[in-house]
């Protein structure tokens, strides 16, 4: 699988969708309780090393039905935190 990244304002943007329930064993997976989603945001690599990022948790009482709503949710809720931080602060202290 392809792990989809999108770039919002300079910064990359990676959903992460997982399911809710634990896969039990002898099965293959779980997702009949829904999925959950974080979104880690990161900057580009600058060229002496690694750039700085961050996992968010999408706080939703309810599960998510499908992985697409999930990720959609994760990027979404990234692209408001960035469009929210106040100025003269970065992404990594805003919360």
């Amino acid at each position: 699988m392809i792990a989809s990244v999108h770039v919002y304002q300079g910064l990359e943007v990676h959903p992460l969708v997982y399911p809710r329930q634990a896969t039990k064993p002898g099965f293959a997976h779980s997702y009949d309780e829904g999925f959950d989603a974080a979104v880690r945001i990161k900057e580009p690599d600058a060229a002496d090393g690694e750039g700085r990022s961050r996992v968010f948790v999408v706080a939703t009482g309810a599960p998510f039905w499908s992985s697409g709503d999930a990720r959609r949710a994760s990027t979404a809720y990234a692209e408001h935190l960035i469009d929210t931080c106040p100025p003269g602060r970065t992404i990594w202290d805003c919360d």
